[in-house]
């Protein structure tokens, strides 16, 4: 029998999503399958995963867990093999999995994310009938005190792995919730839970894990600096040696333009010319002028991070260059209420749409000459990687995944047929203004452009490399404890 991966998320694609942590705990299990490494993922018990999953069986019954009665369930969603929490007081609720309908995060969420945690830790000391783990991956801070509850219990001796998609989440919290976690109280410390007089527990995590990954190497030396360490650089630093940064894939079977039935026709690199029919969806769509222009996308968060504010801003020259923008996303409320003006502003040249519509971004992808990341900074980045895919220019900043997956269109890159995308930096409103203007002129020229489609279209991305990566660190976790 291979080794067995218990994954602790708190989304997994396609069952419930906010973003790409939900595509890597949707993906890589199947892409570890191919190595030998078979992966239960245990996720919370949300309306939109208890409608999914059919036929389930308990395995595990809390009469109390946090206070809430509790059990776990053994299920299949498709390809996926779930151990779904069943604590309804905690996540049957109306909204997202993290706050409510008007977007404020539940107060209780110390507490809902702690019980997750708890339940992970309680399958890597006990597992199941018939099953056990060999190692535990957690993603991100809503699983990560997984660790913590391994490292301070019976399970502290199976190797333990997590994984920070974006460091500026952390799930931190009072100090005052530390006598509910159940925790004995030596984890009360700098070197445990404890965070700058608080509970982090992202940090825990962190300084429990044998192996640390974050989403790409470019992000895995940037988060070890003062200026994108988020407060735990100092402890990355100290755990260097841990720390290993592996690009996300992408989903080769949901994301292909030869065979995708969420847009209006399919292509491939050979047969660029079948892409003008999803262009001309999409100029229908968001109601712009059917001209030649280079047509712009976003499919984003709205947020600073994302340097959505800059983009707001450089509207007004994308427009005088003659171009044209379609906006898909939500996020601060100034934001999307710029862009909504923008809109109205700027009638059949600027087009957006609130929310979030999985076939719109599709689409998008498939119709848009050009896809805008100014990302101040980006773990990763899927967005440019389905791009890529689909023959739409990535226009970047240098951050992150962002500068390990697109290759600038500079003199010699374009010369040897290498360039797949526009790169900027510093991401800052006058160099974004440049990439705008260097992507339009280059949409001129016809010949180079195409290029730059067909070397992305080429280009590797898929799951099968990130996963060779995990399972070769996986293993040398594992093996000496065997």
């Amino acid at each position: 029998m291979g080794m067995q991966l218990l994954s602790v998320a708190s989304e997994i694609y396609p069952l419930i999503k906010t973003g790409g942590l939900a595509d890597v705990a949707g993906a890589l299990p199947a892409a570890l399958a191919g190595e030998g490494i078979a992966v239960r993922t245990l996720v919370p018990g949300y309306p939109q995963v208890m409608a999914r999953i059919g036929k389930a069986k308990v395995v595990r019954r809390y009469d109390a867990l946090f206070g809430a009665p509790a059990s776990i369930l053994a299920a299949k969603a498709g390809d996926l093999d779930l151990l779904v929490l069943d604590a309804p007081d905690f996540f049957m609720r109306e909204g997202g999995p993290y706050g409510d309908l008007a977007g404020h995060d539940w107060p209780d969420n110390w507490r809902r994310f702690a019980a997750l945690s708890r339940a992970g830790a309680d399958l890597a000391e006990d597992g199941i009938k018939g099953w056990r783990p060999d190692i535990v991956h957690a993603h991100d801070w809503q699983a990560a005190m997984t660790a913590a509850y391994m490292r301070y219990g019976p399970a502290r001796d199976m190797p333990k792995a997590v994984t920070i998609h974006n460091l500026a989440f952390q799930g931190r919290f009072g100090p005052e919730i530390f006598g509910s976690l159940g925790l004995p109280p030596e984890a009360w410390g700098v070197d445990g839970v404890e965070y700058y007089g608080g509970t982090g527990y992202l940090k825990a995590g962190l300084i429990s894990a044998d192996l640390i990954t974050t989403v790409s190497p470019s992000y895995a030396q940037e988060i070890r600096s003062p200026a994108q360490g988020m407060g735990l650089d100092g402890l990355l630093n100290g755990r260097a040696d841990r720390l290993h940064g592996i690009l996300n894939g992408v989903d080769t079977a949901i994301w292909d333009p030869a065979t995708d039935p969420l847009i209006a026709r399919r292509y491939t690199a050979r047969a660029l010319a079948a892409r003008t029919a999803n262009r001309k969806a999409l100029t229908r769509h968001f109601g712009l002028d059917r001209d030649d222009a280079p047509l712009f996308v976003i499919i984003s968060r709205l947020t600073w991070q994302k340097g959505m504010d800059m983009v707001a801003d450089a509207i007004g020259h994308l427009v005088a260059l003659g171009a044209k923008l379609a906006i898909l996303g939500s996020g601060d409320h100034a934001l999307e209420g710029a862009f909504l003006a923008a809109a109205e502003r700027h009638r059949g040249r600027v087009g957006t749409q609130i929310g979030y519509d999985e076939p719109l971004s599709h689409l998008m992808q498939a119709g848009g000459d050009a896809i805008l990341i100014p990302s101040r900074f980006e773990p990763c980045g899927l967005t440019q990687l389905y791009a890529l895919r689909y023959g739409c220019i990535p226009v970047v900043a240098r951050a992150g995944g962002l500068a390990d997956t697109v290759i600038d269109a500079n003199e010699a890159a374009v010369a040897a047929g290498a360039a797949t995308g526009i790169v900027f930096a510093p991401s800052d409103p006058s160099a974004l203004a440049g990439a705008i203007t260097r992507t339009v002129r280059l949409h001129g020229d016809k010949a180079a452009w195409q290029a730059m489609q067909r070397a992305g279209m080429r280009a590797d991305f898929s799951w099968a490399h990130s996963a060779r990566q995990y399972a070769r660190l996986f293993r040398a976790l594992v093996q000496p404890a065997a």
